[in-house]
């Protein structure tokens, strides 16, 4: 690799290469070490191709989320199957992965600027901005450099726009998918919300057992799916249709919340 080559975006791949490199390093223990991290499903991650694969997720911090999934991505391209263990799968990173954030998020100081030239595709949020409700068109230079990433390699995107569950998904992710076409990859996680603060800075609970599920890519049928009948698909692919909720007893709901405790107080011990 040239020292100088860039990618579509004008970022150095030298450099993005030794920021993917020290992050993972700083952040590893995050999820193996402080907390514990299971996985399901990585190797289907070694089957896709190198480009145009648009992966979506349920969003629960602003950082934490896609800092996993470049530890888990990398770590199974390397052969491991679903497991972080020993680092050093963070030497020759996938250099073409990006992830769609919101503009705003990426430019409020100088870690969110660091993870940007990692692989952002900054957007602005069509329905919020500066903490108030907004409504405004979407920019097609926003929905060109998505298209432009997902020709170069991967992209990860979190179609509810925002780290709060069950809300709903934003039908700018379903034009996306007919306008270019891409595998589309669903991924499920959780214990991230309970790990860490709303930024996914600073570790809020330790000894936390959180989860990734990476399924099989989704059947689309581009031209004659609609775009509510894909963002339907979404919605039960990444478990947040609002059908779900009725399904899911609350009593089961403060089961789950207090199984994940006991796990944590019993990790201490």
């Amino acid at each position: 690799m040239g020292l100088f080559k860039k990618n579509p975006f004008g970022h150095y791949l030298f450099l993005k290469k030794w920021l993917i490199r020290i992050m993972g390093g700083l952040t590893h223990r995050r999820y193996r070490g402080f907390n514990d991290l299971h996985i399901e499903g990585s190797q289907i991650l070694r089957d896709l191709p190198d480009e145009n694969v648009l992966f979506i997720s349920n969003h629960q911090t602003y950082f934490a989320d896609v800092v996993a999934m470049y530890h888990v991505f990398n770590a199974s391209l390397s052969g491991r199957d679903d497991s972080i263990k020993n680092v050093g799968y963070l030497w020759n990173p996938k250099l073409n992965l990006h992830y769609v954030a919101a503009r705003e998020t990426m430019k409020g100081g100088l870690l969110p600027k660091i993870l940007a030239y990692a692989g952002s595709v900054s957007i602005d949020r069509t329905w919020r901005a500066a903490g108030k409700d907004v409504n405004r068109q979407v920019k097609m230079s926003d929905i060109s450099n998505i298209g432009k990433a997902l020709n170069d390699g991967w992209v990860v995107t979190f179609p509810q726009g925002t780290t709060k569950p069950w809300k709903p998904i934003r039908k700018g992710t379903a034009h996306i998918i007919k306008r270019y076409k891409p595998i589309v990859v669903p991924i499920v996680i959780d214990g991230f919300r309970r790990s860490f603060d709303k930024k996914g800075i600073r570790i809020k609970k330790r000894n936390i057992l959180q989860s990734m599920v990476i399924k099989a890519p989704l059947e689309i049928d581009y031209d004659n799916e609609s775009i509510n009948q894909i963002v339907e698909k979404i919605e039960y692919a990444i478990e947040q249709h609002p059908s779900l909720l009725k399904v899911i007893p609350q009593k089961e709901l403060e089961a789950i919340e207090a199984l994940n405790e006991k796990r944590r107080y019993s990790a201490k011990n």
